[in-house]
């Protein structure tokens, strides 16, 4: 049996992303986030357009998404009402949310030095990834009372960070998913991941031929070279 429903939220499941951007001041902003999908090396963001993240990103065009694992979920869950604006905007207001200038410290994480962006990443996250700003879609434009209300923001990804535990074994540019534990939100709630349940016939075809570079760039980088 099914029912027909009319959910409020849509979140069936998806990574938490701690995203990180630069204020005005310079000073930086952290954020958690779970409305992303990746495709190749460029991810898909989704916010609400008047919150301080796709604001800084707009303006700098730079930012770094941060993956959490089910280890760093207090960190996150103690960002869950903050916002980097001052004044809180009245729909957060009315939601609970507070004003917190230094979200690393109110997190109890540690900001460090990108490579090619400005923003930092975060030291505690297992999986870093610094990113460009490459395009900016607005969303529900087609309903009068959410439009520029939403906003997704497409970034491609310039350097990636794993930590070394996570790396498999004889591949060096390669993400072990059996060691990889991201922190999942589904309808507001926290989740990790369970055993795998079953073989993949799509991981049967070698990891390589997806890179964005090319099949044969992606043999190089399989080999070391």
């Amino acid at each position: 049996m099914h029912s027909h429903i009319d959910p409020a939220i849509l979140y069936f499941g998806t990574p938490v992303v701690l995203v990180s951007s630069t204020n005005e001041d310079g000073s930086p902003n952290l954020a958690p986030m779970s409305s992303a999908w990746w495709l190749g090396h460029n991810c898909m963001l989704g916010f609400g357009a008047r919150s301080k993240t796709p604001l800084n990103i707009l303006r700098t065009g730079e930012c770094v998404l941060n993956l959490p694992s089910v280890r760093e979920v207090a960190a996150v869950d103690r960002l869950a009402r903050t916002t980097g604006s001052d004044p809180v905007p009245p729909h957060k207001v009315a939601m609970g949310y507070r004003s917190v200038k230094d979200k690393f410290a109110e997190a109890g994480l540690t900001p460090v030095a990108s490579m090619e962006i400005s923003p930092p990443r975060v030291a505690e996250c297992p999986v870093q990834l610094e990113a460009k700003l490459v395009g900016r879609h607005g969303m529900a434009e087609d309903d009068p009372e959410r439009r520029g209300r939403l906003v997704a923001l497409e970034v491609h990804i310039v350097r990636v960070w794993v930590a070394d535990e996570l790396r498999m074994a004889g591949a060096p540019n390669r993400i072990d998913p059996q060691k990889w534990r991201p922190l999942v939100m589904s309808f507001c709630q926290f989740f990790g991941l369970g055993p795998q349940v079953h073989p993949s016939a799509l991981a049967q075809i070698p990891e390589h031929v997806y890179h964005p570079k090319g099949a044969a760039h992606g043999l190089a980088l399989a080999r070391g070279a």
